[in-house]
């Protein structure tokens, strides 16, 4: 089953790219605001040098149109008999704009040219000026916010902002492509470990592609020594009967009834554990298909042999597509083990809505096997998946039984993607809940 790109990683990764963001952005603000004076400085130089050459043109053709004509959003102008400036600041950033528009307009070194600052708002400045036309009148002039530095950082942070939402895009689009072999083998390894074959693509760089091929060969190992192990044990089982038939036959022979009886039940007892260990290392290998199917006859299928001692309920209609074998063994083991140690099984066939889970809102189907025994406490809910556990080991060769009921039912349910979970019944006994497995659409 393949898996979305992890949230939480992805998330990580976003931080990365925005904070390094946001030290662009840091760095690119200190930069602007070292060469800002600078850069205004020549900027308004630039912008006054040429609204005087301007100016000294447009009203020796026109003296009316000079003041409208070189009014701007960033600059105003009017034509006085007086300056506005009377005299010119002391201030060497002044002289410094005075030398550049010399600079910028070298016509304009033997004119009267005034400049001052006027303080507008606490934090905003204009650069005032006069300077004297060729028929004696004066041009007027204001450069508007000559401190401000924000034009400029402003186009550097969206700038900035726009270039790192750029590349975290890229970023996590070349991220998700560049780990889609890494997910894939993820979830091979998943899968190989709770005991399914998969075949995993041997695609991306080099060595992904050998790690991609030593998993396969590792898949075909194991699955060749799991069918090695359960030839050799069918084997085994297949030579045993016979002696085991053999001495069934001298215990009915022995004339002494209590001694016959023994050998009797032990033969029984060593036939029912190679029966047992058969079913548990059959469903290590076990291969099913999916298939749609009615729940609820496949449950009253498995219940019928034990009679009144089981008994189910349905929740409406239960079709779900799943596989019918993995399904129908776990099943019976369970309801074998209930009825062993809580004298009946109690199954009900319910959906289960919303939760966590792959199933997400659509929910999932589950079956419930209660029973009316001692129960188990819940801190052996792990212990007793593992193979020939027994709860009371005092007890163990008295018990009937050889814990691997439950250890069967858990590796069918691991290889075939379903769950198995155990919780205590209110009116006491043990309820085991199987969460049917569903393969996703398309599932072969």
């Amino acid at each position: 089953m393949a898996r979305p790109f992890a949230p939480r990683f992805a998330v990580y990764v976003a931080l990365v790219f925005m904070l390094l963001g946001v030290m662009q952005l840091a760095a690119s603000l200190v930069f602007y605001q070292s060469i800002d004076r600078q850069t205004l400085s020549e900027d308004h130089a630039r912008r006054v040098a040429e609204l005087l050459v301007v100016s000294d043109r447009i009203h020796a053709l026109d003296p009316r149109l000079t003041a409208p004509t070189m009014s701007t959003r960033h600059l105003a102008a009017a034509v006085a008999d007086a300056p506005s400036v009377a005299r010119p600041d002391a201030d060497a950033t002044l002289e410094e704009i005075a030398r550049r528009i010399i600079e910028w307009e070298p016509s304009l070194g033997g004119r009267s040219l005034r400049l001052a600052v006027r303080q507008v708002h606490r934090n905003k400045r204009d650069l005032v000026g006069s300077i004297r036309l060729a028929d004696g009148h004066w041009l007027n002039f204001r450069s508007r916010d000559m401190n401000a530095m924000w034009p400029v950082a402003l186009r550097a942070t969206v700038l900035t902002l726009a270039t790192t939402l750029a590349c975290l895009g890229i970023g996590l689009l070349a991220l998700h492509v560049l780990t889609r072999p890494l997910r894939r083998m993820s979830d091979a390894a998943d899968a190989i470990g709770q005991g399914r074959q998969v075949t995993v693509r041997e695609t991306g760089s080099p060595d992904l592609r050998k790690l991609a091929h030593s998993m396969n060969v590792m898949q075909e190992r194991i699955a060749r020594l799991l069918q090695d192990q359960a030839r050799s044990f069918e084997a085994i089982s297949h030579d045993l009967r016979t002696p085991l038939s053999r001495q069934k036959v001298a215990a009915e022979l022995i004339d002494d009834a209590e001694l016959g009886g023994i050998i009797l039940s032990s033969v029984d007892e060593m036939e029912a554990l190679l029966a047992s260990l058969q079913r548990f290392l059959r469903a290590q290998h076990l291969s099913a298909e999916p298939e749609p199917l009615d729940l609820g006859q496949l449950v009253r299928d498995v219940l019928w042999r034990y009679g009144d001692l089981a008994r189910v309920t349905v929740d409406g209609p239960a079709f779900v597509r799943t596989f019918r074998e993995p399904l129908s063994l776990a099943l019976e083991a369970l309801v074998e083990n209930a009825i062993q140690f809580g004298t009946e099984a109690r199954v009900t066939v319910r959906r289960e809505h919303g939760g966590a889970g792959s199933e997400g809102s659509r929910g999932h189907w589950s079956i419930e096997i209660a029973d009316s025994g001692p129960g188990i406490p819940s801190c052996y809910f792990e212990a007793i998946l593992d193979p020939f556990f027994r709860l009371d080991a005092a007890r163990a060769r008295d018990t009937k039984g050889f814990g691997l009921g439950i250890p069967t039912a858990h590796r069918l349910m691991m290889r075939f993607d379903g769950n198995l979970s155990f919780a205590s019944s209110p009116e006491g006994g043990l309820i085991a809940r199987l969460r049917v497995p569903e393969p996703p659409e398309g599932h072969a």
